[in-house]
């Protein structure tokens, strides 16, 4: 190839990585804003700057704008007139209503799981989840401490299960569940140490049923297991706003699942 060639190869090549550079920048933009918002960074009904924003990713405002668009329609956030993107608070009766579609999914997804079996890798991650969540809660720390911990552990109980089920439609079903922050894995660990302990119990029970392949009893567990974080998110949240009625400048009990 001649150098005027190579040039030329080079020139036309240049608009084309500048362009991939672009969109990778854009996800990952997209990926982190998303992130901030399901973790609970950004509080709802708060409205987004997007020039803090863009100053506090190290990028321009162009890619912060697609993000938010993209955020939007996953219905994370809200566009009001005047306000701009505003993070979307979600009711009580949403969040009660993402529950129940997770118990019945995470259910069915035990289900599956029992009849198809567990492969050495799953059984193996699931029973390093059993072991490190006796070991955490064998200490007694205390509940900031614990929920942290516990956190990826819960997190890995729940996707080897997923994994193992093997449904792309129940995956995407939890997906949509996990828009709402409040249900996710990772955010709902539990609420007090003794609500943590319960909930690793089940996951032990949970865990047989499945090695043991039963089907029913492991649907019928994990759907209670489900159910149960929903009945101490409204009785936690009940207090929450009882505790705000009395004294409206205390947030104390108000972080309930974060």
């Amino acid at each position: 190839m001649t150098s005027k060639a190579a040039v030329q190869t080079a020139s036309s090549e240049e608009p084309v990585s500048l362009a991939l550079h672009a969109r990778t920048r854009a996800l990952q933009v997209t990926e982190s804003v998303r992130a901030a918002l399901l973790d609970g960074k950004l509080p709802a009904d708060s409205r987004i700057n997007e020039v803090q924003l863009a100053r506090s990713l190290s990028v321009s405002r162009t890619p912060i704008r697609a993000a938010l668009q993209t955020l939007a329609g996953e219905g994370l956030l809200d566009h009001q007139p005047n306000r701009g993107f505003v993070v979307r608070a979600f009711s009580m009766g949403e969040i009660g209503d993402a529950f129940e579609m997770r118990a019945l999914s995470e259910g069915l997804i035990c289900r599956l799981a029992a009849e198809r079996g567990l492969s050495a890798e799953q059984d193996l991650a699931m029973r390093e989840a059993l072991y490190l969540g006796d070991e955490l809660l064998a200490l007694s720390p205390t509940p900031p401490d614990c929920r942290s911990r516990y956190s990826a552990i819960n997190v890995q109980f729940h996707l080897a299960l997923q994994q193992a089920a093997d449904s792309r439609l129940l995956a995407d079903v939890l997906r949509l569940c996990n828009r709402i922050p409040q249900t996710l894995t990772h955010n709902v660990v539990g609420f007090d140490l003794p609500d943590i302990r319960r909930r690793h119990e089940n996951h032990h029970k949970i865990y047989h049923a499945v090695l043991l392949r039963e089907p029913k009893a492991a649907e019928t567990l994990m759907r209670a297991h489900i159910v149960s974080l929903k009945a101490s998110l409204m009785r936690v949240a009940a207090l929450a706003s009882a505790a705000k009625k009395d004294d409206p400048a205390d947030e104390t009990h108000a972080q309930w699942l974060l």
